[in-house]
């Protein structure tokens, strides 16, 4: 109990340097929008306001919601009034509609945490606040205001994979050796921050993004270290690769000593507690490190201890065994500082990847072919319905 509150309290230290590394980062801002107050209606010729102006978010290439941010301290957004009702003009002109520009991949929730809706590539755009009515014979030609709410931006990372693992497991430098064959830092909102995209380029030019999401340690989905700040990206990669050390681990000299087989049930635990369905995602294995003295060793050592998991759970610190393992797709050894496994990773990640957009293809087809046959059977029984109603129509005029 006593190492662990130690590593409690080393472990909050690590979060504060982290927050001093990442200071700059932000992955979330609220928001007052406010859509335009409808326009006055004309009594006396029964002339109709124009309706207020809406406020949209759009998703654009090359915003961060730090430009937001500074860009707009105040963080208030207002549409246009809808014109007044006039003899020129008895249907009065909409107001101006307002556009938030903001980062591909961000979700977006009102106060209560509720979603509205998520914007996940350019272009994308949603009705945050709508406009008020004009004033028409059916309000007594009395306009209405625009609705005003707090919205709340949050980005979240969008990657075909990302990569989860303990400080040290060497995930950056494998992301480096992934992607090093072309510029692969992906010119995104997270550029020279982190976590950062690499891109991985196939002979066939099929391109991956591998997403390096750092900090991850020991008790994050209580929100320590960078806790929710890096866990919530994980939501929307495809896939993930966990990334351990073959040696294991350990955060600092007043923590304990995890074994790679510990590193792999901790961060399964973390991301269980964090959200479960993310344990739902497809996973690969990179056990990192295989140059290092007694590295071939270790790695019999973990593969043995895989096989059956749960005879190993005493080893982990009460209540952190996960409900159930993880089953990774593929397991590979490799070291990235000598590029031993690389291309073998690489392959594994474009097959893992394959399957799955196979098996997405063919659920899609079947659910498409079950549509059809349920269209085609309701077409069949409308047609017999027909031909029963006038059967019997002719059989009573007889």
């Amino acid at each position: 109990m006593v190492r662990w509150v130690s590593g409690y309290v080393v472990m909050v230290r690590c979060g504060l340097v982290a927050l001093r590394k990442y200071g700059s980062f932000i992955d979330n801002v609220r928001l007052y929008v406010r859509g335009g107050s409808g326009g006055m209606g004309l009594l006396r010729l029964g002339g109709e306001g124009g309706k207020g102006g809406d406020v949209w978010i759009v998703a654009q290439d090359g915003v961060t919601l730090k430009k937001i941010k500074d860009k707009y301290p105040d963080k208030r957004f207002v549409a246009g009034v809808g014109a007044n009702s006039s003899i020129r003009s008895l249907k009065g002109t909409k107001g101006t509609d307002y556009e938030i520009h903001a980062p591909v991949g961000i979700s977006i929730t009102n106060d209560d945490g509720e979603v509205i809706g998520e914007l996940n590539k350019k272009g994308d755009r949603l009705i945050v606040a709508n406009g008020g009515r004009g004033g028409s014979f059916a309000t007594n030609f009395l306009p209405s205001k625009g609705q005003h709410r707090i919205v709340r931006m949050d980005l979240k990372l969008v990657a075909d994979l990302g990569l989860v693992g303990f400080p040290n497991a060497g995930k950056s430098s494998l992301l480096s050796q992934l992607s090093h064959a072309k510029p692969k830092i992906a010119d995104y909102p997270f550029t020279t921050m982190r976590p950062e995209i690499g891109k991985l380029m196939y002979r066939d030019y099929k391109q991956v993004s591998v997403a390096d999401l750092p900090g991850l340690i020991e008790g994050a989905h209580l929100n320590k270290g960078m806790g929710h700040k890096f866990l919530k990206h994980v939501e929307r990669t495809k896939q993930l690769i966990f990334v351990v050390d073959v040696t294991g681990f350990q955060l600092s000299n007043k923590t304990p000593s995890r074994s790679a087989f510990e590193a792999i049930q901790l961060l399964t635990k973390e991301l269980e507690l964090y959200k479960v369905e993310l344990l739902s995602k497809p996973a690969l294995l990179a056990i990192n490190k295989m140059d290092l003295e007694n590295a071939e060793e270790k790695y019999n050592e973990l593969m043995q201890q895989l096989q059956q998991p749960q005879a190993f759970y005493h080893l982990l610190p009460e209540d952190m065994a996960p409900l159930k393992p993880v089953q990774f797709n593929h397991i590979i050894p490799v070291s990235a500082s000598t590029k031993y496994g690389i291309e073998e990773l690489k392959n594994c990640i474009r097959k893992s990847l394959d399957d799955q957009n196979d098996l997405e293809n063919e659920q899609y087809r079947l659910e498409k072919l079950q549509s059809l046959h349920s269209n085609t059977f309701k077409f069949v029984t409308d047609i017999l319905m027909v031909y029963l109603m006038e059967l019997v129509t002719v059989l009573i005029k007889k």
